[in-house]
């Protein structure tokens, strides 16, 4: 967790960020896929991301560790997935780090659609993305939620001939985290 509040001070000094920092960290989350190929439906979720998000500024990182997707089809597939594909061992996590786009008051509560531009970075390749994302801020925190597509060549997921009726090229992803208040150091 230190990393990522590391990592969420650079982004909000790199965007300039001259007011007080007000930090909220994750605290529920669910982040999960789905693979839609003809002969085979892969799902999986993932509720043990962390993430900071720096209300003033409206910067970010989230971390999803990989090897804690559950729901596969089965244990060879979830064991797929992490030794043959995303390579969890080598790189043990999904991060998506950067700012929100839109000049909105994450103070205020109310639902805001917003744009979240930054590097996801998926099996150590980096991709520059923005993403779509509804942000709702109310009394118990800043609820994000979004659904974007992940192409897995753009992150050196090569899916074999074999297979590629079984995998899709192109997956769903869709993200629902909860933000509260981090407590003061």
């Amino acid at each position: 967790m230190r990393i990522l509040y590391s990592i969420i001070l650079v982004v909000s000094t790199l965007a300039g960020a001259a007011q007080e920092r007000v930090l909220f960290r994750v605290q529920r989350s669910v982040v999960s896929f789905i693979s839609d190929a003809p002969m085979e439906v892969i799902k999986a979720q993932n509720e043990a991301t962390a993430g900071v998000l720096d209300r003033n500024a409206r910067g970010f990182a989230i971390r999803v560790p990989t090897a804690a997707f559950i729901g596969f089809n089965g244990p060879l597939q979830m064991e797929h997935f992490n030794e043959t594909y995303l390579d969890s061992n080598t790189w043990p996590n999904t991060v998506f780090q950067g700012r929100i786009i839109e000049a909105v008051d994450l103070a205020v509560p109310g639902t805001y659609k917003v744009r979240a531009k930054g590097t996801l970075t998926v099996k150590g390749q980096p991709r520059e993305r923005i993403i779509p994302c509804d942000v709702i801020v109310t009394a118990e925190g800043i609820r994000v939620t979004s659904a974007f597509d992940v192409v897995l060549d753009e992150h050196g997921i090569h899916i074999p001939g074999i297979v590629q009726q079984k995998i899709a090229a192109v997956v769903q992803v869709k993200v629902d985290l909860l933000f509260k208040p981090a407590p003061s150091n």
